[in-house]
């Protein structure tokens, strides 16, 4: 279905055609803008209320400042729909997040207006921090710098660092804080406080308000006014309102909070920041899913939606006549409240994903032992280390890619200090359409490698239950690692009862002659199905789940090493130093000269399309391993012939 933009966004093919709309209509411009994103989304799928929220925003940014010349760098990326729309890409904006197609976040690669790479948040401060400081370096007077962080993205320590040195750095820079009272899920803390004791004071308001339109009455001129105005506000207001005075300490020059919706007050606001030098900090207030009812009533839901009805706000799901598995993320989030009914020390704790990783059901049952701590990985890490000092069993799930943040914590906190922290890694693996900043390529490689530390991942659902349960007994002492991929099991029954599983313990699945599929983790699935098709080829590989990267099943090693000239090992991780890495050492250690296939992520950046798309092109599912078992049998079968003849 052909979606067809409204009259003034036809127009608009670059900030430079934007700038050609008369001020006055910016507003039809903005809810042409919020209707196209609305429709395409709806369609096509892709995150939704993140860029009805800033549509204005977007706007007024590209009206105003003089991008690409202007850096311009978005937090997360999640919200940056409208700039690539006005930024040249809206006739392929129906590939975004699609085999090939658009990315959904900016990227340098895509378009010289994404100044910068994103995917996590909290990075846009220290990015366009450095942009400044170049352009101070090369001379380049007239560039200005801008960040647009949420702030929910400000909560996490990075943040903090980039805005401690901003406020020192002596650049032309400004940070916009986008202020809706939510991330993904609603944000927590002590920061989220503060703001919103910003946003209601009436006393800073009202005064502020008060001077600024007396101020315009002058016959000095508006753009003066305005000047003299932000001066004595700026004076006055630790007088008017204390909670001003953090931005201000860390010597960034506050102002706000106004309206993020008003088109003409953030041009008209924007033009006047652009004049005044030094690093400075724009507070915008705005809804997130704005112009979509349903949307700004239930931001978490509609975060990213899928597609969906835009008429009756129906979420168009698959229906199915047959029982689904459950996603793994809900068996996790279901196993961790049985687990923690029978044992008391059981604690959750999750960095603001309380609903993609499912721990919001715990956070419902017992919200005394369910904690969400924000965008913080690294005090998510350490924290659950200083709980486990006081006895506790700490679930700390984060997402594969997320707990890259958190990688010296995991070692120095955790590691060294030999604490049984369980880290549960939700979206290991290819994602999908999220693409390389969320891929979970690397845990197996990176933790593997730490002293102390137990690698896991389930092959099914019945699998991670009886990980947890193991991990959380009082006699595991080690740090446990239990690492799973989005999306769908394979088991519609998955609640099976829990039992032990000795760690560093495989499964021999299947015996086969010739050859043995070693797997770890989801991608035994695959293994599985390619066997089957096998056998009717008269071809019998063997089969291990092996559970463990780490400690390895070298009983079950060796006889594989010993049974099967040709072992193919698969993971869904990264093949330098991955599972298959860990096999190939064994065999050097060992002697053993079998000829092996290591199936896996390749060593580059894979980009996004759907998981099925992503494993078929990196070939490790079903197809990738039958054609790998045929090709080893070929040539056995070709050395074989040519022995006989010769």
């Amino acid at each position: 279905m052909a979606i067809t933009p409204g009259p003034l966004l036809q127009t608009v093919n670059s900030p430079d055609d934007l700038k050609k709309i008369p001020e006055e209509k910016l507003h039809e411009f903005c809810e042409e803008l919020r209707q196209y994103i609305i429709d395409v989304v709806s369609v096509h799928g892709g995150h939704f209320a993140a860029s009805l929220g800033v549509v204005e925003l977007t706007t007024a940014l590209h009206y105003v400042y003089n991008t690409p010349g202007d850096l311009l760098v978005w937090d997360v990326g999640h919200q940056a729909y409208g700039h690539k729309i006005i930024t040249g890409r809206r006739d392929r904006f129906e590939t975004n997040r699609k085999y090939g197609g658009l990315s959904g976040f900016p990227k340098i690669a895509e378009s010289e207006y994404d100044t910068f790479g994103v995917g996590h948040s909290s990075t846009s401060i220290s990015a366009a921090l450095g942009m400044a400081i170049a352009a101070k370096y090369k001379g380049e007077k007239d560039r200005k710098v801008v960040a647009v962080i949420g702030d929910g993205s400000m909560t996490a320590g990075m943040a903090f660092e980039g805005m401690n040195h901003a406020g020192v750095s002596n650049t032309d820079m400004l940070i916009i804080l986008n202020d809706n009272g939510i991330g993904i899920d609603p944000n927590v803390g002590a920061l989220k406080e503060y703001l919103t004791d910003i946003t209601v004071s009436p006393k800073y308001n009202k005064f502020k308000d008060d001077v600024w339109n007396a101020l315009n009455k002058l016959p000095v001129g508006k753009r003066i006014s305005r000047g003299i105005a932000h001066k004595l506000a700026d004076g006055l207001k630790g007088m008017i309102n204390s909670n001003a005075n953090f931005f201000e300490s860390l010597k960034l020059r506050y102002f706000g909070p106004i309206d993020g919706h008003n088109i003409t007050k953030l041009v008209d606001t924007l033009k006047d920041l652009k004049q005044i030098p030094g690093p400075k900090i724009l507070h915008i207030i705005t809804t997130k899913g704005k112009g979509y009812a349903l949307a700004e009533k239930d931001q978490t839901k509609w975060h990213a939606p899928g597609l969906f009805d835009k008429v009756t706000g129906e979420i168009l799901k698959k229906t199915f006549d047959t029982p689904q598995p459950p996603k793994y993320q809900d068996v996790f989030g279901k196993t961790i409240i049985e687990l923690a009914e029978k044992n008391d020390k059981i604690f959750g704790i999750t960095p603001a994903m309380p609903s993609g990783s499912s721990l919001k059901y715990m956070m419902e049952v017992m919200p005394d032992r369910a904690l969400d701590v924000g965008i913080c990985e690294q005090h998510a890490v350490t924290l659950s280390a200083g709980m486990a000092t006081q006895g506790l069993k700490v679930f700390c799930n984060i997402y594969s890619s997320f707990m890259q943040r958190a990688y010296d914590q995991a070692v120095h906190d955790v590691a060294i200090q030999q604490l049984p922290v369980i880290f549960c890694l939700d979206r290991a693996g290819l994602v999908g359409d999220d693409g390389p900043t969320h891929h979970g390529c690397y845990d197996i490689a990176y933790f593997r490698c730490i002293p102390n530390m137990i690698v896991s991942a389930p092959m099914n659902e019945s699998e991670l239950r009886n990980l947890m349960y193991t991990a959380q007994l009082e006699k595991t002492k080690w740090p446990f690692v239990i690492r799973y991929p989005r999306g769908e099991g394979v088991l519609p029954e998955w609640r099976t009862p829990m039992e032990e599983i000795t760690i560093g313990k495989g499964r021999r699945l299947k015996e086969g002659k010739d050859i043995a599929i070693l797997s770890f983790g989801h991608p035994g699935n695959f293994a599985a199905a390619a066997i089957r098709t096998l056998h009717q080829d008269g071809i019998l590989p063997g089969h291990y789940d092996m559970r463990f990267a780490k400690p390895l099943d070298e009983e079950l090693l060796h006889e594989a090493c010993r049974q099967y000239p040709r072992l193919i090992t698969v993971e869904d991780g990264t093949v330098l130093g991955g599972f298959g890495a860990a096999v190939l050492e064994f065999m050097a250690k060992h002697g053993y000269k079998n000829e092996v296939k290591i199936l896996g992520i390749p060593d580059r950046i894979v980009e996004h399309g759907t998981p099925k798309e992503l494993q078929r092109e990196c070939g490790f599912d079903a197809e990738g391993i039958l054609q790998t078992v045929r090709e080893l049998m070929n040539e056995k079968l070709v050395v074989t012939e040519g022995s006989i003849s010769a």
